[in-house]
């Protein structure tokens, strides 16, 4: 029989011993919130609080989704993270031609500030914390939030949050870009600047792994690529005249969760071990928070099937006993019928309670870091780290993250461990249970949840009507003042939240700076 390897390629021993673990474990490890935070990056970890419980939604108009966050909250979530649809997330308003057939689809339409007081209207902007997945025009839709919590009369100061405006993992892996890299950069590097005197406890990016494995990445691959862009992110708000101790702390990641849990408890442990020593070696941060690698967690959307959909709700278990162990911060788990369409209510429910069952009834919140000194765990992870950091060196010899985009390295990387486990599953090797094994003749029906058509007509009348009663030349002028500042060094946020406030479109603001930065267009280089 042969030996059986983790995801990342690395052999599994059928048995471990002390002889794994080389070197002197709580000197590369540490104890819970203390540097390089093998264990954890605090102290006291779910002992004293659980994890922030997400859950991912947004579908159709503002209205629909507002009223699914309120369900939400009503059932215990204790963070909202809101799915915008393609034409946003792509910077194009619902009546655009290029929107056509995909407005509220895959998330919620947000055209203008109007659309975006209807999404949060009636929730507590300041108790909540909200984190939007939303890249290229991530700034754009941050800017927004903050105009609606002004009008509530919540300063941005209280404001708490994420913005993923990760956009270097969109041209590896996800593909809603819209500018060019450097001045995708630059715009990154504006929004540190801006929330750090605007919004101080906003988590200006979460830089995110979590697409690269759902296009195939392994474990090390989706942390040595996510943990390069990081640090050209570092880069480039230093290169901004940021102090690192100054916009670090507010550093965020997003990880995947797979089926594999011993794999990825290990992965979470060599992903914080990675960074605190970065931080500290590479750019010589001094305060802790700069150092600590927090991170949210979504379980794996793409090891779900469509056959035999409820036996996901076990996978998602699974899934997410795997990031709770690892030491997640907040964790969104998958309803079990996303591999059919948008979630149900139902369904959204049960994965919540999903959460609930392991914050509640099990003893996982009892003890900080229940693994630690595990041989096969311990192991593990420095094998995982050794394989990320030998990665990160590859990609470093390109000269930047970016460099190594452009050439097409990590693109192919993942494509290459895909493609390998396509062959897995289609040879049987890999088992999926009720797709290549354990199947039924015959599937149960199941109702999904439907967007209605309609939605992109009305969509369309809104837009009309508020480019109908807004001042078009206080508009005109307002986004003749961010292509100003796009052109030269300013800082682009500022004439950006002017705009929006004069109702400008997501669209107007993203087409203006299209003007001045153009628009990314990949080279396939394999």
């Amino acid at each position: 029989m042969a030996q059986r390897k983790t995801e990342s390629g690395f052999p599994v021993k059928p048995v471990y011993d002390q002889s794994d673990l080389p070197g002197d474990i709580d000197k590369r490890s540490g104890r819970p919130g203390e540097y390089p935070y093998t264990r954890g990056v605090y102290p006291t970890m779910y002992t004293s609080r659980p994890w922030t419980m997400r859950q991912y939604a947004g579908f159709g108009t503002a209205t629909e989704s507002n009223a699914r966050y309120h369900q939400l909250l009503e059932h215990g979530t204790m963070g909202l993270s809101v799915a915008f649809d393609l034409p946003t997330q792509m910077g194009y308003d619902s009546d655009n031609p290029i929107a056509h057939g995909e407005v509220g689809k895959v998330g919620v339409a947000i055209d203008s500030l109007a659309d975006m007081k209807t999404l949060f209207d009636g929730i507590p902007l300041d108790k909540v914390s909200t984190s939007m997945t939303i890249n290229a025009p991530g700034s754009v839709l941050l800017l927004l939030y903050q105009l609606v919590a002004e009008e509530a009369g919540i300063p941005a100061s209280a404001l708490n949050g994420t913005i993923q405006n990760d956009i270097l993992k969109e041209y590896i892996a996800r593909g809603t870009y819209i500018f060019p890299p450097k001045p995708s950069l630059r715009l990154v590097a504006d929004t540190f600047a801006y929330c750090r005197a605007e919004v101080p406890k906003w988590n200006t990016i979460s830089i995110s792994g979590y697409h690269m494995a759902e296009a195939g990445a392994t474990p090390t691959q989706e942390i040595a690529f996510t943990l390069a862009n990081g640090i050209d992110y570092v880069r480039a708000a230093i290169a901004a005249g940021l102090a690192v101790d100054d916009f670090a702390p507010r550093l965020s990641f997003f990880f995947v969760a797979r089926t594999t849990l011993l794999e990825e408890v290990a992965k979470f442990r060599a992903a914080r071990r990675i960074w605190a020593r970065l931080m500290r070696e590479e750019f010589g941060a001094q305060d802790p928070k700069s150092m600590m690698l927090r991170f949210h967690t979504q379980t794996a959307g793409v090891q779900l099937t469509a056959q035999q959909p409820e036996v996901n709700l076990v996978r998602v278990a699974v899934q997410g006993l795997g990031a709770v162990l690892g030491g997640t911060q907040s964790l969104h788990t998958n309803s079990y019928d996303e591999a059919i369409a948008l979630p149900t209510e139902k369904a959204a429910r049960l994965a919540l309670r999903t959460q609930q069952v392991l914050a509640y009834e099990t003893d996982l919140t009892a003890t900080v870091d229940p693994f630690a000194g595990s041989y096969v765990v311990e192991a593990m992870t420095d094998e995982i780290e050794a394989g990320a950091l030998a990665l990160m060196e590859r990609v470093a010899s390109y000269g930047s993250s970016v460099d190594a985009i452009e050439a097409g390295f990590q693109k192919n990387e993942i494509e290459t461990s895909a493609y390998r486990v396509a062959q897995e599953i289609d040879s049987g090797e890999r088992v999926v249970v009720g797709l290549n094994r354990f199947k039924i003749a015959e599937e149960e029906p199941y109702e999904p949840l439907r967007v209605d058509p309609a939605i992109e007509a009305a969509q369309a009348k809104r837009l009309a009507a508020i480019r109908e009663s807004r001042d078009g030349a206080a508009v005109e002028a307002a986004l003749a003042e961010v292509k100003r500042a796009a052109q030269g060094t300013d800082n682009v946020l500022y004439p950006m939240r002017d705009a929006l406030r004069a109702y400008a479109t997501v669209g107007e603001v993203c087409d203006a700076l299209r003007e001045v930065w153009g628009v990314y267009r990949p080279v396939e280089r394999f």
